[in-house]
């Protein structure tokens, strides 16, 4: 399965190489852009393993953001990740 996810171009970093910084919930990455015409500071554009892929509308980003971040909280309430410390996890580990 793959996954683009919504970005906000924040900054056009080399324009010749068609290289774009965006925000990605906070986290910011350099990626290409040549797969794209007309890319600007401010469009938001889905991001695939470091390509924009394609521009989406500000309002399908959130959204998209949104149902993202409760699928990551749907996964973290089903498989808690566990609070056992290193020593308690080594002695589950047979040797």
């Amino acid at each position: 399965m793959c996954l683009a996810v919504p970005a906000r171009v924040v900054e056009i970093v080399d324009e010749p190489n068609q290289i774009a910084k965006v925000d990605i919930g906070g986290v910011r990455r350099n990626i290409s852009v040549a797969l794209l015409e007309d890319v600007n500071v401010g469009d938001w554009v889905l991001v695939h393993v470091g390509f924009a892929i394609q521009k989406v509308d500000e309002e399908e980003a959130k959204q998209t953001l949104a149902f993202l971040s409760q699928l990551g909280q749907s996964s973290r309430d089903e498989f808690p990740i566990s609070e056992e410390s290193d020593d308690e996890r080594e002695e589950l580990v047979p040797s």
